[in-house]
């Protein structure tokens, strides 16, 4: 099992043990000043732990002019950086620094100067024009990634990689969308693929010959008018030339719909494979694919069939550090798969700028420092009341720690919210999700105790020595005329399956419950209005799984009434109010309301007034996504 995946591989000097390979991901757990912190030593001793042949670091600026992560660019930097390589090596893994420079990527985050690129043209995330880069300026830039490759090399690292990925400063020389120049660094792609060669060609003769460089490039832009792979492969020769050892082969730039270089649910395991076959097929040398692997017997085939030569687990080492140890020994059931949710890792460092890394399905990510380290000192009688995300978490984090933990649940199912929200398209992994926490719970020792309403009684005479209630929230309803009409029904017995699809759909809410079931209700053949009181969808276009969604609405023409009420529902008659005026739709045959949730209440002023120990946690405290449920869940365990 896993022969291909666990075989070696030489690189130059290095040997990696096996071909599983942590790509770089940001953290933002560094110190204000760019060095290396307890949290990112923490973070990285976890992640070596998996038992991996090569972890990359996160980005590290070479410059200060392009630096919004750890630096690289001066010496004081190196004593932090041999710390992070040493935690990497005393775990038996190779080490990868990876050289970085933001480009006009650093305009919203630099405290001093401005940013530079190839040409003044403003980025798409930030939408602020850098400095165009002057030919000194370049010279500069190159001989910066020389002197950052020594520093690793000072360092300890047992290699370097290069990024020249994802709409950075390497990458932006690539495309037309941020290089307009006319000289010698312009024009054709060749020559915009200058810099990234001069950058490789610098780093081989500072670090020598026998030091191994990995190039990180997006084999596609994903972005109109952008790169190919084709263009790609027309440069690979010089690269190889100039001493590259290995591709890196990801995709997308900053502006690429859909978050497409983390790709939402909607994209299958492996799906980049196919442009890394592209390279490898162009060069010889080695090429590390990419794309949403969460099993590594689908990586073993992608080797096992020349498609690549090494296979990178990124987000896979968020939510499982110990997945390529567990299928080690055939414990594959056991790997907690990443769900592609993208709440704690991209979209969090990218949405809340100060925020670091995080893993909605792996509380213990970006939180090392604070996790329980062993069993509790003193074993404790733990209630869990609710059987959803916060409560499961809870649960389980609770009786690792040695607890004796009961979980309650009302209902016939485990899940909350989760159990209906499994029914919507490209959601399953999150149905699987719920089924490995509870199978995780009660293969631990959790007495799970279902169709159960908890009372002041039982609360008596039990006497649970700490509560964690985590009931979740109820649903929300609006005052409007008609709702007891029979082609009225809420989102919840629409995904359940309780109520048939109709055929022509009102669906009142167009936040993620509403959206998620209208894409359900278009699958099954309905046409789908939105009525929004707000002037558009909180379902956010930017994340993945939100442009996918929007996309998908918009493609089998669902209608959007933003800023609209509806005041009265009567017979198959629905009336909507916008801007003082009214408009009646007929003929429709069902009407679903999907405006959310709110927190209940019941259970908590009894624990108050009995004096039990207790946390309140999940939606019953405030109704929010799943990352806010499950580190609330599992801090309420580990404080217990």
């Amino acid at each position: 099992m896993l022969e291909n995946l666990l075989s070696s591989i030489k690189i130059r000097n290095m040997e990696l043990h096996n071909r599983c390979i942590v790509p770089p991901m940001g953290t933002n757990l560094g110190n204000p000043d760019g060095t290396v912190s307890e949290k990112n030593l923490a973070y990285m001793k976890r992640r070596a732990e998996s038992g991996v042949g090569l972890i990359i670091t996160e980005i590290m600026g070479v410059h200060p002019s392009g630096c919004v992560g750890l630096g690289i660019y001066d010496d004081r930097f190196i004593p932090g950086l041999k710390q992070l390589v040493d935690i990497i090596h005393d775990a038996g893994s190779k080490a990868a620094l990876q050289l970085h420079h933001a480009g006009r990527e650093a305009a919203f985050q630099l405290e001093e100067g401005e940013a530079i690129g190839p040409s003044a043209l403003p980025s798409f995330v930030y939408g602020i024009p850098p400095k165009e880069m002057s030919l000194d300026d370049i010279q500069e830039i190159i001989r910066s990634f020389g002197d950052a490759a020594v520093r690793a090399q000072s360092a300890g690292a047992d290699a370097v990689e290069i990024h020249g990925a994802h709409g950075y400063l390497v990458a932006q020389f690539l495309s037309v969308h941020a290089n307009q120049r006319t000289d010698e660094y312009g024009g054709s792609f060749a020559n915009r693929a200058r810099f990234m060669i001069e950058v490789v060609a610098e780093v081989r003769k500072r670090v020598g010959e026998d030091y191994p460089i990995l190039v990180r490039v997006s084999a596609e832009e994903f972005i109109k008018h952008g790169f190919q792979v084709e263009d790609i492969i027309g440069i690979l020769p010089d690269l190889v030339a100039a001493g590259t050892d290995v591709i890196h082969a990801s995709i997308g730039t900053h502006g690429s719909p859909g978050g497409i270089t983390s790709a939402p649910a909607e994209y299958d395991a492996g799906w980049n494979v196919e442009r890394a076959k592209k390279i490898k097929d162009a060069v010889d040398i080695p090429v590390i694919a990419v794309g949403r692997f969460t099993d590594p017997r689908a990586a073993d085939k992608v080797i096992a069939s020349g498609d690549a030569d090494m296979v990178a687990f990124g987000r896979q080492l968020l939510a499982d550090p110990d997945f390529l140890n567990k299928a080690k020994e055939g414990r594959v059931d056991d790997i907690r798969k990443c769900l592609a949710c993208n709440q704690g890792c991209i979209e969090r460092l990218i949405l809340e700028m100060d925020a670091s890394v995080r893993c909605a399905i792996n509380p213990e990510t970006g939180q090392e420092l604070i996790a329980p380290k062993g069993p509790a000192e003193t074993p404790r009688r733990v209630w869990v009341i609710g059987g959803g995300p916060a409560g499961l978490t809870a649960a389980l984090e609770a009786v690792k720690l040695r607890h004796e933990v009961t979980l309650y649940e009302k209902s016939d199912h485990l899940g909350g919210q989760v159990h209906y929200a499994r029914q919507a398209p490209f959601k399953k992994v999150y149905g699987d999700w719920i089924d490995w926490l509870a199978a995780q719970i009660k293969s631990k020792g959790v007495t799970v105790k279902m169709g159960v309403t908890v009372t002041d009684e039982m609360l008596e005479s039990g006497d649970p020595e700490v509560v964690i209630l985590a009931i979740g929230g109820q649903k929300s309803t609006l005052d409007i005329n008609g709702l007891d009409q029979p082609i009225v029904s809420d989102a919840w017995q629409v995904l359940n399956r309780e109520k048939p699809a109709g055929k022509n759909v009102v669906i009142i809410g167009a936040g993620l419950i509403g959206m998620e079931t209208a894409d359900f209700l278009v699958n099954q053949g309905s046409q789908v209005t939105m009525v929004e009181l707000l002037q558009h969808s909180p379902v956010l276009k930017i994340t993945g799984h939100g442009y996918q969604l929007h996309k998908r609405l918009r493609t089998a023409n669902v209608q959007f009434r933003f800023s609209t009420t509806i005041s009265n529902i009567e017979g198959d008659c629905v009336t909507l109010s916008c801007e003082n005026k009214e408009e009646v739709l007929e003929g429709i045959d069902q009407v679903v309301l999907a405006v959310g949730m709110k927190p209940r209440t019941e259970l908590k002023e009894t624990l108050q007034n009995k004096g039990i120990r207790h946390f309140i946690v999940g939606d019953v405290s405030k109704v929010r996504r799943i990352i806010e449920a499950t580190e609330e869940g599992a801090k309420a365990a580990w404080d217990i």
